[in-house]
């Protein structure tokens, strides 16, 4: 598998680890252009979703050779899930990378019953879906990364003891907001692209009001797309309605947190909000 991966993505290798709550995890790891890490060690950015962002992200490695911007030099780490579970990454992340207590918004229900009348999901696994959602368990999944996975990542690609980031885009996002709440020093930058706040009654306005006036230091950059504003699909709207808001409320607090408007739709956003945070959050 190794090879194979070696042959699509350039100095990248795999590996599948369980976690010590019992589940399965792809692990996607490219390393930067000529990485020498007796020379000089790089931090890690954590890359959710791996099963669909790798192809789209990994690549843009190469932005540390930059001669016009360059991107400080970082491993990155993609995770996504293996196996026959890989088939069925788009539920599981239900359950990974949403906060738990998460309420569902009736627009994201109407938006799975719109691919069940549309054929493009069946009954049994739109109810799977929504299933995930009911125990969501992103607390879980934020204890595999710092605490499971990240110790044999340091150990066997010799990182940098901090500098760390995270980057993930819609529900992802919804996660790296979550992880940038718990004011964890772990990351030094978090990227949250279109953050699948669909409720407006989510989890991350209750944890931003209990935390005061006092922003995390961690840098966030929070990205949307002008496509999910001005289009017709209400749960997309409802996004980026409610990720702008979640904006406003911190600019009379201190911290560092940016922002940017991509010219995407929510599929195609993702890239370009990876491209974003490293610019922003990363740059040389």
């Amino acid at each position: 598998m190794s090879t194979m991966w070696q042959g699509c993505l350039a100095h990248t290798d795999y590996f599948e680890m369980r976690s010590s709550g019992g589940h399965d995890y792809g692990v996607w790891v490219t390393t930067p252009p000529r990485y020498d890490p007796a020379a000089a060690q790089a931090p890690v950015v954590y890359v959710l979703d791996g099963n669909w962002a790798v192809g789209m992200t990994a690549p843009l490695i190469v932005t540390q050779l930059d001669p016009m911007q360059s991107i400080q030099p970082y491993v990155q780490v993609s995770v996504g899930y293996a196996g026959e579970e890989a088939e069925h990454w788009e539920r599981l992340r239900n359950r990974d990378l949403v906060p738990p207590g998460e309420p569902i918004a009736k627009e994201y229900i109407d938006a799975v019953e719109m691919g069940v009348e549309a054929g493009t999901m069946t009954r049994e696994q739109a109810d799977a879906y929504l299933a995930e959602l009911s125990d969501s368990r992103g607390d879980m999944f934020l204890d595999f990364l710092t605490e499971d996975l990240h110790p044999r990542i340091e150990r066997d690609y010799g990182t940098a003891p901090s500098g760390h980031g995270l980057f993930g885009y819609s529900y992802g996002g919804l996660f790296s907001l979550y992880a940038w709440l718990t004011n964890s020093t772990f990351f030094e930058s978090i990227g949250a692209g279109s953050p699948g706040i669909v409720h407006a009654d989510s989890q991350v306005f209750a944890r931003l009001q209990a935390m005061g006036d006092t922003l995390p230091a961690t840098k966030l950059h929070v990205t949307f797309n002008d496509r999910e504003i001005l289009g017709d699909v209400a749960v997309y709207q409802n996004l980026a309605k409610n990720a702008a808001t979640f904006l406003h409320r911190l600019t009379s607090r201190s911290g560092s947190v940016t922002s940017a408007l991509m010219h995407e739709t929510h599929v195609t956003g993702l890239q370009a909000s990876f491209l974003s945070y490293l610019r922003t959050c990363r740059a040389q």
